[in-house]
């Protein structure tokens, strides 16, 4: 097969929770155990760090990566979903797996993947194992896809695990309390592998404790050692690439510059930055100097696409794969803090979450432009419309989502703002993106 075949056969032969949901899921590890022992078991082969939570996993993850490979580490990445090419998935410094190398893999190993029938998923983190391997990584970053006690990526055992925080998302496989999504996530921390928890929560925070004395797991709560606030920008945010923080631990005060924009980051930086305190503990050689052009220069060195990322100018437009409640509430947050005339919302939801909650956040006096992306997870542009229409929200229905971003751009005058999101896949498919 070549490069496309071999893609048609790992979204239609394997079943993709990106594109179906539920049926795609498995709460057990048994076929990424089988695949991994068919491999000769990767996952013990190279040096790694875990990253778990609801929000900010990926920029964490990209952000410890982007650290890591300015140290002059060969470092490996890991993430999902991937937004335009299924590579984005399996990175070394920032450069995508060789489409010839996903090839090999299929190639190698499809009569035991057509024996075992993995989901999509699974077969994915079994190929970056492979692939960090073959190609002889210094180290890891490899970022849950979904929970953490049952995710396939859990058979590393990593140098440290990071744990960013804990919220309403896929309660149906998870449960349906703050502890119980707490417990599954905790379910990466192993035996004596420090843990860092990046927000601290009252409803999870002796979840975490438990199961770290259980583990006997050295555990931080990074934002009781780091304080990091969102320095407020002097010149128009817009006209800036990089965001301001103010760090400040054990009495001292720094500024740092990121590369990432959105207010939310104030939440990932205090474990991304325990992170490198912990793993310079361990004998890791990360400066200074390295850990500022990690931070800055994130979005180059990783290729982290769809954070608060500014699409264009006048009228300026950004997009944010935030989709849950609580990445929901710090977009409008943010959004509250720019001067504009009116707000566009171009927005597309998944079917498979009760989006009740989101939808009545959002802000009534908004020009709606309802869209949906081309998978069969998204929740149809005219039903999304007529839910948002009972939380007192109008506007247009346009299905496609560049039609949809296209009908934004031409009729939002020049000091209006444009948002596009509510679901990662929608901010897949900005043609801009």
């Amino acid at each position: 097969m070549n490069y496309q075949e071999t893609l048609d056969y790992l979204f239609h032969a394997l079943p993709m929770f990106q594109r179906v949901g539920a049926s795609a899921f498995k709460k057990d590890l048994h076929n990424t155990i089988e695949l991994c022992n068919h491999l000769g078991n990767p996952e013990k082969k190279f040096k790694s760090i875990h990253i778990a939570g609801t929000n900010g996993k990926g920029s964490t993850s990209h952000s410890m990566a982007a650290i890591l490979q300015s140290a002059g580490y060969k470092t490996g990445l890991y993430t999902s979903p991937h937004l335009k090419s299924f590579t984005e998935r399996i990175r070394i410094d920032g450069k995508e797996i060789a489409e010839d190398a996903v090839v090999q893999f299929v190639a190698e190993n499809k009569d035991f993947l057509d024996k075992l029938k993995p989901s999509f998923f699974e077969m994915t983190v079994g190929m970056a194992f492979w692939y960090f391997v073959q190609e002889k990584v210094d180290i890891a970053v490899i970022e849950v896809g979904m929970g953490g006690k049952f995710d396939s990526t859990n058979l590393i055992t990593p140098e440290l695990c990071i744990i960013t925080n804990i919220g309403w998302d896929h309660m149906q496989f998870l449960g349906d309390t703050l502890p119980l999504i707490a417990g599954e996530k905790a379910g990466i921390i192993k035996h004596q592998v420090p843990v860092i928890i990046s927000q601290t929560q009252e409803e999870t925070s002796s979840v975490f404790k438990e199961k770290a004395a259980e583990m006997k797991a050295p555990i931080v709560f990074a934002n009781q050692v780091w304080k990091v606030e969102r320095r407020p920008e002097i010149e128009r945010l817009e006209n800036r690439r990089l965001a301001t923080f103010k760090v400040e631990k054990e009495g001292k005060i720094n500024e740092l510059e990121f590369g990432l924009l959105g207010n939310y980051q104030r939440l990932n930086l205090p474990g991304i930055l325990e992170g490198v305190a912990q793993l310079r503990k361990q004998g890791w050689d990360i400066s200074d100097e390295s850990l500022k052009t990690g931070l800055e220069e994130v979005t180059t060195l990783t290729g982290l696409k769809g954070r608060w990322q500014i699409l264009a100018e006048k009228p300026l437009t950004i997009c944010d794969t935030g989709h849950n409640e609580p990445g929901i509430k710090e977009i409008l947050d943010q959004l509250k803090t720019y001067s504009f005339k009116q707000l566009w919302m171009v927005i597309g939801m998944v079917q498979d979450k009760d989006i009740s909650k989101i939808l009545a956040l959002l802000p009534k006096d908004a020009n709606y432009i309802f869209c949906q992306a081309e998978i069969p997870r998204a929740l149809a542009a005219d039903q999304l419309a007529a839910k948002a229409f009972e939380s007192g929200l109008k506007g247009e229905i346009i299905p496609s989502v560049n039609e949809a971003y296209n009908y934004a751009r031409k009729n939002a005058g020049q000091d209006d703002l444009i948002f596009v999101g509510g679901s990662t896949f929608v901010v897949a498919e900005i043609e801009d993106l």
